[in-house]
């Protein structure tokens, strides 16, 4: 029995649900999200609430069940409130800066890095330390915040590198001499 698939999705004010198929279209006031569903499941909208059933309890079915829930659940909140990704970056010499559309980062390298906006994301960096990723599909936004973060990882014994704001590091510590 999925607890997380049983429980019902409240659509909130200005936002549109529409189910064509397998595929459902969520329409709210940051923007529009659409998604193929698993052909085994079951949505249907009554009113301002959204149900996933699935048809039996094979294994495919039960895991299927709880997936398709979230992420209904995710396109619904995102297109109501943004979901946002903080990054910090960690290091001397080491800063971010927004030009236009594109984040420039310096980590240490011979060369900049500069990463275009891609579609559904925005970039906001308040100060040189500190990287904020916007935007409606949680997915996008984790999958970016993760591309950025890749580009120097944080490192254990000194702590440089970009880090989640909410990731701890666990520091090493170092060789020591007799």
């Amino acid at each position: 029995m999925s607890r997380i698939g049983n429980k019902p999705i409240e659509i909130p004010a200005g936002v549109e649900v529409a189910l064509d198929g397998q595929k459902i279209t969520v329409k709210g006031p940051k923007g529009t999200l659409e998604r193929n569903i698993h052909g085994n499941m079951k949505v249907s909208i009554d009113g301002n609430v959204i149900t996933v059933a699935r048809p039996d309890d094979a294994k495919e079915n039960r895991s299927l069940h709880g997936l398709t829930r979230t992420l209904i659940n995710n396109m619904v909140s995102g297109v109501s409130n943004e979901f946002t990704k903080e990054l910090e970056v960690n290091g001397v010499g080491y800063r971010a800066a927004k030009q236009g559309k594109t984040l420039v980062l310096t980590l240490g390298y011979s060369h900049l890095i500069e990463m275009k906006e891609p579609e559904g994301i925005t970039y906001d960096v308040p100060n040189p330390n500190q990287i904020i990723v916007r935007g409606i599909d949680k997915e996008k936004v984790g999958q970016m915040a993760a591309e950025i973060r890749m580009k120097r990882p944080p490192e254990v014994y000194r702590g440089k590198g970009i880090k989640y704001a909410t990731e701890h590091i666990r520091r090493k510590e170092g060789k020591t001499g007799k």
